[in-house]
């Protein structure tokens, strides 16, 4: 079986035509799992974007912009400001490093291809330059911003949730407001989650961070800039057999990785993951340059690299399976993600159950 993702590489500068056809394409299948996971039954609009205000001003006209443009309706508007969303999951593996000379943030995205929006956009929504992997339509799972600051995201492990806000957007704000590490710790303290997730963060001067999220607020600093899926408090990991989150972490932890090699590092197990049939696979490699704004994508062996000052508009399309390969051109298939049974899939891989993506298809014949 074959699984495909196809990476679109988009520069706009304010939200207009390019994010609007965008969410034309993708939001029939967010709003099936919005629906499905009881979105419906959450905060009302007014008290979503009362929460933005509250914790994230600055986002608060690009949020108004976003929900005018996906046509201004309150199950939308709810949707983005992702303020107590449903619960969802996530994989990956994070490190930073920095010496002397170079510093480095590097991470793995590890899930289902199926799973992933495929969108890498460079933006300047507050004014500031940023470019990262899109999750949610405007949050971020990983990024940089035009001061060099870097940040990335892994699933913390824990299906619990708390009052607070969807993980990328929180990512989001980091980087249309801050410039250090320091200050993204201070906005993650400050930014209530609404689940677990561990972050790492780099910048330019050579500093790096790991912190620990915990629903509902708060947030831990860790000893190295390292990150898999489980956390350092007595609360037990989900699934830590199935996602190897310790044995991962180990290797981080064990490993003496300079920012010229660790890259080369995730290209191989056990960082490297290919059970995608599984909804484990490595989807990509995004390696962060703090130093340079740079960002270099490796995508099935294919490197793809873009600047903050140096971006190109693009297109790669991935293939999945026994060998993964990349190519350019072709056009992706957003039907097939709209047809998923996505609460079961939650339901089941919470649980250790997980299948095959495609048999959470309703019709099994197109399940290939």
């Amino acid at each position: 079986m074959s699984m495909t993702l196809t990476i679109d590489a988009v520069h706009e500068a304010t939200p207009g035509p390019k994010w609007t056809a965008r969410w034309a394409r993708s939001w029939p299948a967010y709003e099936a799992w919005f629906i499905a996971r009881g979105g419906d039954n959450g905060p009302s609009a007014a008290a979503c974007r009362d929460a933005i205000t509250q914790y994230m001003p600055e986002l608060t006209p690009v949020h108004d912009r976003l929900t005018a443009l996906a046509g201004g309706t309150d199950r939308a508007a709810r949707f983005l400001s992702t303020w107590c969303p449903p619960a969802y999951l996530g994989g990956c593996s994070l490190a930073a490093v920095a010496d002397a000379t170079d510093v480095r943030l590097v991470r793995n995205y590890d899930l289902s291809p199926d799973l992933n929006e495929g969108l890498l956009l460079h933006s300047a929504w507050t004014g500031r330059g940023v470019m990262g992997m899109v999750e949610f339509l405007w949050g971020l799972s990983d990024g940089i911003n035009d001061a060099g600051l870097s940040v990335a995201l892994a699933f913390g492990g824990r299906s619990q949730t708390g009052r607070g806000f969807g993980i990328t957007t929180i990512l989001r704000y980091v980087l249309e407001t801050c410039d250090t590490v320091a200050q993204g710790i201070a906005a993650l303290r400050r930014i209530p989650s609404h689940m677990a997730y561990n972050i790492v963060l780099a910048d330019a001067d050579g500093r790096t961070a790991s912190v620990e999220m915990a629903p509902g607020g708060g947030a831990r600093l860790m000893p190295q800039a390292i990150a898999t899926n489980h956390q350092s408090g007595p609360e037990p990991a989900d699934r830590p057999d199935f996602t190897r989150s310790f044995e991962r972490h180990d290797f981080l932890k064990s490993t003496r990785l300079r920012p010229a090699d660790v890259n080369a590092a995730f290209l191989k197990p056990p960082l490297l993951q290919n059970r995608y049939a599984e909804g484990f696979g490595t989807l990509f490699t995004a390696e962060y340059a703090p130093l340079t704004r740079r960002l270099g994508l490796t995508i099935a062996g294919d490197r793809w690299d873009q600047a903050i000052d140096d971006f190109t508009e693009g297109q790669r399309v991935v293939h999945y399976g026994q060998a993964a390969t990349a190519v350019s051109g072709g056009q992706p298939d957003w039907s097939r993600a709209a047809q998923i049974d996505w609460i079961a899939v939650a339901q089941d891989y919470a649980t250790g159950r997980g299948r095959a993506i495609a048999d959470y298809l309703p019709d099994q014949s197109n399940a290939a």
